[in-house]
């Protein structure tokens, strides 16, 4: 696809995460909607336009929860089978806060990758598609947390990589928030010190977390002055500019290499400013909310 159609299907796409994550959360009362609201041309950008991933079939239907792995077991699988086959030049991403999940199980059934009825086993015991991805829950591969775990377990991953000369990168996809916990900063240490200029991050930096606005909890700025001082490439763009985006991710560097993405936690969805400065996870406290809501997803979708 030339640039224009790449940028026009991530347009697509991101109007379709947040279409489909208010949605549900219409259905379940209930749903993380400012990240989908913020990270929605994110993740859209990752999927279409920037990872190496292999094409699947078609549109994968997700297992039933098989266990944790254990000694002796091999019938094992991680969510990693919705990003297509591994290999040596294929990219690999481990997203890091798992309570976006149900963004990126959106961004999986926009892009084809997970079946149109996914979310109808959203939450379901016995079914992969947690509220919190795990290790098996589609498009994630490691368990993540609690917090600010996957940048360790990328680095790792991206330092074997480099070992066995394979070209694929490894790709982390984070939130800001996890720049408050003390993990984060060791492994930016050591993908340094191992100069893994084939691990890159994205991070979504919409300045809210559970607690409310992140300078009100414990603040990160100067983020990219941070992240430099432990001698990382840093970009910053727009999170919602869709080409400053692309270019920031075809940077080449000799070191691991962070793009910053500023975003809005209610970017299209300006009655979500209503709950501020709170705004982490949505769930109606009224009835004659959740009707402001299903008219505003009416207009949304005409």
């Amino acid at each position: 696809m030339h640039e224009s159609e790449i940028i026009k299907e991530i347009e697509r796409v991101a109007i379709g995460i947040r279409h489909r994550v208010l949605a549900h959360t219409l259905s379940n009362n209930g749903g993380y909607m400012s990240q989908a609201c913020s990270s929605a041309e994110l993740l859209a950008s990752l999927y279409v336009g920037i990872l190496s991933f292999s094409t699947i079939g078609e549109p994968i239907d997700p297992p039933i929860f098989e266990g944790v792995p254990k000694i002796g077991t091999r019938t094992y699988k991680t969510g990693v089978q919705f990003h297509g086959e591994k290999g040596p030049d294929y990219d690999r991403l481990i997203s890091s806060p798992a309570h976006y999940a149900l963004v990126i199980y959106a961004a999986l059934i926009e892009t084809g990758r997970l079946r149109e009825d996914g979310l109808e086993h959203f939450n379901r015991d016995g079914s992969t598609v947690e509220m919190i991805g795990a290790e098996h829950s589609p498009g994630f591969e490691t368990t993540t947390g609690s917090l600010a775990q996957a940048l360790s377990q990328a680095s790792g991953i991206a330092l074997a990589r480099k070992i066995r000369n394979e070209s694929g990168r490894t790709w982390v996809f984070m939130s800001d928030g996890e720049f408050q916990e003390g993990q984060t900063y060791e492994a930016l240490q050591a993908a340094s010190f191992h100069r893994l200029s084939n691990l890159r991050v994205i991070v979504d930096v919409n300045r809210s977390q559970c607690d409310g606005p992140m300078d009100s909890v414990m603040t990160i700025e100067p983020l990219s002055l941070r992240i430099k001082a432990f001698g990382w490439d840093v970009s910053v763009v727009n999170g919602h500019d869709i080409s400053a985006i692309l270019k920031a991710a075809e940077q080449v560097t000799s070191r691991p290499h962070m793009i910053l993405c500023y975003t809005d936690p209610v970017r299209s969805l300006p009655i979500l400013a209503e709950r501020a400065p709170v705004l982490h996870y949505l769930r109606f406290t009224s009835a004659e909310e959740r009707i402001r809501y299903e008219n505003v997803y009416q207009e949304m979708t005409k």
